[in-house]
Parts: C-alpha cells; structure tokens; sequence
C-alpha cells in the first residue's frame, strides 16, 4: 500500500508539474532604422542570433525606426531596450549638445559598435551635379526629422555655406522614400549615413544612371579633425552599379545603445550571445563582413554599460 501510495503521490506531482505554465521568454526590444539600411538589419539580425542561441530565455524583436536620434530618446524613455545609432549622436546626447543641448543623456549607454557609416551624397548624372555646391537650387532630400543623417546634412551644408531654407529644395524623406523619388526625378539628390552596401543606394545605382557625390573639402577634413568620432572614408570604383571613380566621405560609427535601466544580465547576454556567434552574424549581411571583436570595441563615445564590460572583462578585450 505505501509503495501504490508513493507512486500516486510521484504521479500526482509529475500532473502538477506538468500542467504549470512553461517560463515566459523575457521580451527585448530593438530599434533600428530604415527597412532598406543597415540599423534595421542590425537590429533584424542581432534579435535573429539571440532567439536562436539563447534556449528560449529571451523573445527578441528587431524593428524598423526613424533612426539615431529617435532611437537614443526612446531608449531613455524605456521605449526600447536597445537601439542602433550614430556615435557621433551618442557623443552629442551624452554632452548635451545638438538636438540635446543642455540637457545631457547621463542614463545613455554604449553596448557595442557594428560596421563604419559613410556619409553619402547620391544623384543622377542627368542633374549636373558634380559637388556639393552643385546643390543650390536644387530639391534635395536631407533626411527624416529624428534621424542622424539629417543631422551629417545640415552640418555638410553649413560647411559649404549653403542655406537649406533658402539655397536648396529641402525635403525630409525617410530613406525608402528618397531612394525611389530619385529614380522618379522627384528629387536630384539624397543624403545618406549608412554602411556599404547598402539596398538603399543599389536601388537606384540598379534602376537609373546615377552617381556618388564626394565630400571632401578642407573644410569637412577641419571639421572633423577633432572630433573622435568621425573618420575620412573611401567607397573603391565598383561598390555600386555604374560608379566607376572611388568616392571620398567622411564616416562615423554605428553603434548599440542601451540605458542604465536595462539589466546588467541582459546586456551581458546580448552581448555575449553575439560575439560568441559573430561569424555566423558575419554571413547574413554583406556589412557585417569585416566586424572584428576588437573593432567593436572603438568608437562607442557613451559610458559602457557594466553588463558589455563584463563579458569585455571577461573575454580579455579591455
């Protein structure tokens, strides 16, 4: 009797067991950028790494977002976990400068830098448009409000001493958008911040006779002589359809941000899980290619968050 007893009781338990709910996987929101750039497979692919090698603890989404500036104020305001962006929006957000000036991010933090941003100028050969300058009285797509690109635009225009509001057509598109309107000679060109190479400029270098712009002058290589997070960049003849001449830009970082509300724990496994899986990351975007674990330690111009300086600790990166 005691041992049907004991068996019941197992049997009993193993039901009770059984019928309790399995343990919800911890959500993680990411945000990105344009669905035709970069951030947006940063934040698609990374999510991807994460709910394949975490064994369930974690349900990550990567979405599409305005961009760099958006992403650092919705990562304040607890709307994401994680987002994509400039690391010169990071130094300005974290020094309260530009679109925070006098109002510095402390809670802001750096997870990890991904691929170099070159900051791009795309037109039609048909336009005449050979330099910056060549821009005036043309319609010109800076970029959507919220986005870092916008913000490389306008400060490339300072630069060359034209008015946005008075020398040029200035439409503020999303990059989906601007890549089409050029094919559809709505707009004679687009800036563009993002790593090569990228759908947004392949559509139209594939749909159009079109052209990259250099930007170049002693005045853009002044203004970035001392700032940590910019660096002259060349796109080589061939990256792109039908631009045979190497193109000169200046280039910025990308890079994941986080705040200091997010967990030591689940920034020390998103970090942990995507460098431990960083050649199978290397092989789902043609960005990707050159990430090297030391690499993405440069360039991240917030605080590191303690939960990526444990694993860097830990993997004897810093």
């Amino acid at each position: 009797m005691n041992k049907l007893f004991a068996a019941s009781v197992t049997a009993a338990a193993l039901v009770g067991l059984a019928s309790l709910p399995a343990k919800a996987a911890q959500d993680i929101l990411i945000g990105g950028g344009s669905v035709t750039g970069v951030y947006y497979q940063v934040a698609l692919q990374t999510c991807k790494i994460m709910n394949k090698h975490s064994g369930g603890k974690y349900n990550c989404v990567g979405r599409p977002a305005l961009g760099s500036v958006f992403n650092i104020n919705a990562v304040k305001r607890g709307l994401l976990d994680f987002g994509v962006a400039q690391s010169d929006r990071n130094y300005q957000a974290t020094n309260g400068t530009a679109d925070w000036e006098g109002k510095p991010m402390a809670e802001l933090r750096s997870v990890m830098s991904m691929h170099p941003e070159t900051v791009l100028l795309m037109t039609r050969k048909d336009t005449g448009i050979k330099s910056v300058m060549d821009l005036k009285g043309k319609t010109v797509n800076i970029g959507n409000p919220g986005s870092g690109q916008r913000g490389n635009a306008e400060d490339i225009l300072r630069i060359y001493g034209i008015d946005q509001k008075k020398d040029i057509n200035a439409e503020g598109l999303q990059q989906s958008e601007a890549s089409r309107a050029l094919i559809d000679q709505k707009v004679d060109a687009f800036f563009y911040t993002v790593g090569n190479p990228s759908a947004a400029i392949e559509e139209p270098a594939n749909s159009i006779d079109a052209d990259l712009v250099s930007i170049n002058s002693d005045g853009i290589r002044k203004f970035i002589s001392n700032k940590p997070y910019y660096v002259m960049a060349t796109i080589p003849a061939g990256t792109y359809k039908g631009i045979d001449h190497d193109t000169e830009t200046f280039a910025v970082k990308a890079t994941v941000i986080t705040s200091t509300a997010v967990s030591e724990e689940m920034v020390y496994d998103y970090v942990k899980t995507v460098f431990e899986n960083l050649e199978e990351l290397k092989g789902l975007h043609a960005a990707f290619r050159i990430l090297k674990p030391k690499d993405m330690l440069g360039g991240l111009t917030a605080p590191l968050h303690p939960g990526a300086m444990k694993y860097y600790k830990e993997r004897g990166l810093m």
